[in-house]
């Protein structure tokens, strides 16, 4: 798993590439939050374009990240994502929370 960033104004971009499974999901964590911390962004944009497969653990991921951004007043969103990832988010009903786009 390669996690990639960059900042625009006051939103971060992070980029998740290869798989997120359970053997991912902890160092993927520490990294978003520990860009989360420095960067301190308003929003946070997590683009899932070059994610080709997610297990639940990638949920616990999304959430992290809401949760985190959230308590610093900003907003979390999703997008791009690829069909297969896109399965496990609707199965979770994360979307209620969180807002996302998948690749068309």
């Amino acid at each position: 798993m390669k996690v990639t960033w960059q900042k625009k104004k006051n939103k971060l971009y992070i980029y998740l590439n290869g798989e997120l499974d359970h053997h991912e999901a902890g160092e993927t964590v520490k990294r978003i939050e520990e860009l989360i911390e420095r960067e301190t962004p308003r929003d946070c944009v997590i683009d899932l374009e070059n994610l080709g497969f997610m297990d639940s653990s990638g949920i616990a991921v999304i959430l992290k990240a809401y949760r985190q951004i959230s308590a610093m007043g900003g907003r979390l969103c999703i997008e791009n994502v690829q069909q297969q990832p896109m399965r496990v988010l609707d199965a979770s009903g994360i979307e209620r929370i969180i807002g996302f786009t998948a690749l068309k």
